[in-house]
């Protein structure tokens, strides 16, 4: 009984450890949206995270559908918002299929990765 009562005063206080948390930054949002069809070619791209990242150790790779890099482009967390990447382009993108590959590390170091695509007509 006694046993019982001091787990649930553990319990209580929340000092009973629960395991770690699994906590990893995923895509939740992106402008042009996951596999969108845009009638103009963006100046940038925004990647919405579950959580933070952090800009170090993230990156994007944006490739036309044919597999050519789109260069230059420069890759940022947003300064009032650090769930955002911003992928800032040089020039609007051309209309084709664009392949959006992503890599994060969370704030909490946790490393995700993913890819999409969308697509910009004339």
């Amino acid at each position: 009984m006694r046993n019982m009562m001091l787990v649930m005063a553990l319990l209580g206080l929340g000092l009973v450890p629960t395991g770690p948390a699994a906590a990893h930054a995923f895509l939740k949002a992106a402008v042009p949206a996951v596999g969108a069809t845009v009638t103009e070619g963006p100046h940038e791209l925004r990647l919405r995270f579950s959580e933070g990242v952090e800009a170090a150790f993230s990156g994007v790779t944006l490739t036309t559908g044919d597999d050519q890099r789109v260069q230059p482009v420069t890759v940022a967390v947003d300064p009032a918002d650090s769930t955002i990447l911003v992928v800032t382009l040089t020039a609007p993108l051309a209309p084709g299929l664009y392949k959006v590959q992503w890599h994060v590390v969370s704030v909490d170091t946790h490393k995700t990765q993913g890819r999409y695509d969308f697509t910009v007509t004339p």
